[in-house]
């Protein structure tokens, strides 16, 4: 029997709960150790979830039996975690956005290849039910040849919700590099890598104000773009049309729309694991419901971290890989690369197409 893969998660905030409940999914890691910024944050967390240890980051980092760090902090720290954890020999595995800039993600992505250590990223959604199902329709030609999509996210914001948005709107933050790589890696999935951006942005309020609890009334100052469009050329052949905004309200647009030579398909929420899915083709002419034939359908984060670890034993690419998230998040400055300049940008990046998944997986398996 294989040994247990001990992690160590670092960053405690809102999103942490989904990782340390994907925990009691997979018998092959277990979650030892989480670290904050604020230790006393962590060591109610341990507590809530039963983890070993709640510690600062420094002790967590020194710990030698941790091999795998998931770095959930804000997004402007991601770089710096990553290269810390790397540095101390342990392989990392980022929320999403990857990386700040594409220089500390290549920092990243080089150190790690140069001690054999993996590195990972959010989001993983794209290995869940809903979204593998629209890639065997695609992959097994119902809809034809895929010609074009589109790609809405529109809303009012996080100030309503979140207890602490500010990082939203700062460097790292913004519709794009907030909810963008859900649907960017969501695209890549289906469509594989993109050859050359355009786009237009721009922040259409100086400043937001927080109408939840517990900093009602505080004014944010915005320092990130808050309304993107893009239009992106596939190698494949395929374009698509995205528009981001944290400046809408209510939008009757599908998130995710593919259109083939023979059908289009209605891909669900990037943000989401499961369904629904709806296709039409020209033989039934009228929209139809689609099964989801693939598992993990519920709040599967942290199915990407697992997947990492399983390649690592077997040797096999990791599907939520740095090289992926690093195309992404290469995507996502060309946008706004190619608003300020005012021209098309050619891709430096690419990546490979992340592996199908496999049907009849039942929660807690993967491909070994």
């Amino acid at each position: 029997m294989e040994k247990t893969t001990k992690i160590g998660v670092i960053g405690c905030g809102n999103i942490a709960g989904a990782y340390f409940n994907t925990n009691k999914n997979f018998n092959f890691f277990d979650i030892t150790a989480c670290a904050d910024i604020d230790v006393e944050r962590a060591k109610a967390k341990a507590e809530e979830y039963g983890i070993a240890k709640g510690c600062s980051v420094e002790e967590l980092l020194q710990d030698d039996e941790i091999e795998v760090v998931i770095n959930l902090t804000i997004p402007a720290a991601h770089g710096p975690i990553m290269m810390q954890a790397l540095q101390a020999g342990k392989s990392v595995y980022n929320e999403k956005p990857f990386c700040v800039t594409r220089e500390e993600a290549q920092a990243a992505l080089a150190l790690a290849k140069e001690k054999g250590l993996r590195v990972g990223s959010a989001p993983d959604t794209f290995l869940g039910g809903g979204i593998q199902t629209c890639r065997k329709i695609i992959d097994d030609g119902w809809i034809g040849t895929p010609i074009a999509a589109t790609a809405f996210m529109l809303s009012s914001g996080p100030e309503g919700w979140h207890p602490s948005p500010e990082f939203f709107y700062k460097p790292g933050g913004g519709p794009m590099f907030d909810m963008g790589p859900y649907y960017l890696t969501a695209l890549v999935n289906l469509l594989g890598p993109v050859r050359r951006v355009t786009g237009s942005a721009r922040a259409s309020f100086p400043e937001r104000t927080i109408t939840s609890q517990p900093l009602w009334g505080t004014k944010i100052p915005v320092e990130v773009d808050t309304h993107i469009a893009g239009i992106m050329d596939f190698h494949s052949g395929a374009m698509a049309t995205l528009l981001v905004s944290f400046d809408s309200y209510a939008s009757p647009h599908s998130p995710i729309t593919i259109f083939g030579t023979h059908g289009t398909l209605h891909v669900p929420d990037p943000n989401t694991f499961g369904g629904p899915i709806t296709m039409w083709l020209p033989t039934e002419g009228q929209v139809q419901s689609v099964p989801v034939t693939f598992g993990y359908t519920g709040n599967s984060r942290g199915i990407g971290v697992a997947d990492m670890i399983q390649a690592g034993r077997s040797g096999r690419a990791h599907r939520a890989s740095g090289e992926l998230a690093y195309h992404v998040l290469d995507l996502m400055h060309a946008f706004h690369d190619a608003s300020r300049q005012g021209r098309h940008i050619e891709m430096q990046s690419t990546c490979e197409r992340p592996a199908a998944m496999l049907m009849g997986l039942r929660d807690g398996e993967l491909d070994e």
